[in-house]
């Protein structure tokens, strides 16, 4: 697949309901005259009767002095201002004509304007544009390039809009084992990519092209999601030991030529153009470059040479060229999680080196669809009890020793002023973000109804967070946590779905040295009996005891999972 074609689709949008953003896109493989323009029409603010949009025309054709856009309205919108063009409509036809001093629009120039109207019942997005009498091409489900056979040309902005999504047969067999847990073993979860040997099966179990049979069976004729974890980096996990890799720092080219490139041929087969793949690229990686790096008090040597070798930013934007030139892959990268880079000094450059990545080894932004957030991890979607704003015996809850001057309080927060974050270093406008919520419920009988005492900030925040966690730094195997969210589409604005990355029931680490072959150390941060580091305020873990290796499975926090869910299992 070409680079244009892999530009032009991500910005593509399917779209449902009454908000979203339509795209005129055109083919690859043709010449510039044969694509006269693209228009981008998104509604930006929608209320009961009223709604806001913003409109891009992008000529192709010969340059222009002046312009004019026209569209028809299907159902009842009437343009009552608009603002950067001349905004008039007579029945359900609408022209925007270019102002006096925004009428030069050159080959490839584009020019933006936008207006506020009324509408009733549907708010339906148009289906046609045109530019100076000229039919700019539309999204009616996105074009077929011949010449490219892994295309589906069906490309959507949230692909499990619609869909149903895998459930890994060899994690439900696991759950269904377990007492209780045939009520969640039919739920999708990810599949883990962790090792160069998973790419074909680790000890007679499933590889990738067993995934992706077993998806084309679950698909039959609708949709389907498939949810891959691309994680094996170079000095994997530099700040923590638990899930460290089989790969050495330098070992960048293995990562290509070895894992990356044998995912990508994979995936790129025909067979499996009927399905969405999902890829969730590279966990707990990027971000450690910011955090855990130089003078800080939470840097570790591993991560410094990270960041001077560069290989997390060169394997990430490796990744995301070659499996974004798959036309059915949707690449989400991790985001971390608000209890990591929710602060001042860390939300914006960790945006900064996220853009970094999307731009190194051929990458560009338009590889992205995406970002997820909380994988593996056990922050809480939305802290109902209290928010930053709140202030108790005059102090805010910004200076709580739970939220520690962090500017969010929960992952749905976060995870929506981030998207706005990316978008603002470069990523498109449409990028999507996901949310992991298979560990991060907090339910059970310990759970607050209501906030702490007013006494101080502390009793306040104290006695009302539902995240029971000792510190929000803690990860490895946590005690009291309970299952999430079940995952769901579309959840809230800006996020494509709260999803089930991380498996329940499989080990984030051993608590105690346990010798194996899969290069994974033993962190102590996964020891109950540990008092921490400067990354957790030095308080002990609250990791459960007797865990295995990462990745393996551990019925007791399993069990702890079904018993603390919220929401509660029937």
């Amino acid at each position: 697949m070409s680079r244009t074609r892999t530009a032009l689709l991500a910005a593509m949008a399917l779209v449902a309901g009454a908000t979203g953003t339509a795209y005129a896109v055109a083919p690859d493989g043709v010449g510039a005259a044969a694509v006269p323009c693209t228009v981008s029409y998104q509604v930006q603010n929608q209320w009961d009767t009223g709604f806001t949009a913003a409109v891009t025309v992008t000529n192709l054709g010969a340059a222009k002095s002046s312009w004019a856009v026209k569209w028809s309205y299907a159902g009842n919108q009437r343009v009552t201002s608009g603002w950067n063009a001349k905004v008039t409509q007579s029945g359900s036809n609408v022209t925007a004509a270019n102002e006096s001093y925004n009428g030069t629009l050159a080959t490839g120039g584009s020019a933006s304007f936008g207006f506020q109207g009324t509408y009733s019942g549907s708010n339906a997005i148009p289906a046609t544009f045109t530019l100076d009498g000229v039919t700019c091409n539309v999204d009616d489900g996105g074009p077929t390039d011949p010449t490219d056979p892994t295309g589906p040309g069906d490309r959507v902005n949230n692909p499990y809009s619609g869909a149903k999504v895998y459930v890994n047969p060899e994690w439900s067999a696991k759950a269904a084992a377990e007492p209780g847990g045939n009520r969640i073993a039919n739920q999708p979860t990810g599949v883990w990519l962790d090792r160069i040997a998973a790419i074909n099966g680790v000890n007679g179990g499933m590889g990738l092209r067993d995934h992706l049979d077993a998806a084309l069976a679950q698909k039959g004729s609708g949709e389907l999601v498939i949810q891959l974890v691309i994680y094996n980096l170079p000095g994997r996990d530099c700040s923590a030991l638990a899930s460290n890799g089989e790969l050495g720092p330098t070992e960048i080219g293995r990562y290509k030529t070895e894992y990356i490139d044998p995912i990508a041929a994979i995936l790129s087969d025909a067979k499996y153009a009927p399905l969405r793949i999902v890829t969730t690229v590279e966990i707990d990686s990027l971000p450690n470059l910011v955090t855990n790096t130089g003078s800080r008090a939470t840097a570790t040597p591993e991560c410094d040479v990270m960041k001077a070798n560069g290989n997390y930013v060169k394997g990430v934007g490796y990744a995301l060229n070659k499996l974004g030139d798959v036309g059915n892959v949707y690449n989400y990268v991790d985001a971390g999680h608000h209890g990591w880079i929710g602060w001042d000094d860390n939300f914006g450059p960790s945006a900064d080196v996220f853009h970094d990545a999307a731009t190194a080894e051929g990458a560009t932004p338009a590889d992205v669809h995406g970002f997820i957030t909380n994988t593996a991890n056990y922050s809480t979607l939305k802290e109902n009890n209290f928010t930053i704003n709140d202030s108790v015996a005059g102090k805010s809850v910004r200076e709580s020793k739970w939220v520690d001057w962090n500017r969010y309080v929960d992952e749905l927060g976060f995870a929506q002023a981030f998207r706005n974050e990316l978008v603002s270093t470069g990523f498109d406008t449409n990028i999507g973000m996901l949310i992991d919520t298979s560990r991060n419920g907090w339910g059970g009988t310990t759970r607050p109804t209501g906030p702490g005492a007013t006494t101080s900030v502390d009793t306040y925040i104290e006695g009302g967070r539902y995240d029971r966690r000792i510190h929000i730094g803690n990860w490895c195997n946590q005690s009291g946590a309970g299952l999430g969210e079940r995952p769901k589409t579309a959840p809230e604005s800006g996020i494509d779905a709260y999803v089930w990355m991380k498996p329940p029931g499989e080990s984030d680490g051993a608590s105690k040295a346990i010798p194996n072959d899969e290069g994974k150390g033993f962190d102590r941060m996964c020891d109950p009996t540990y008092t921490g580091t400067p990354r957790n305020g030095n308080n002990l873990t609250g990791a459960l005891p007797d865990a295995p290796v990462s990745g393996h499975w551990f019925s007791a926090q399993f069990q702890q999972l079904m018993r603390n869910a919220y929401p509660p299992l029937s």
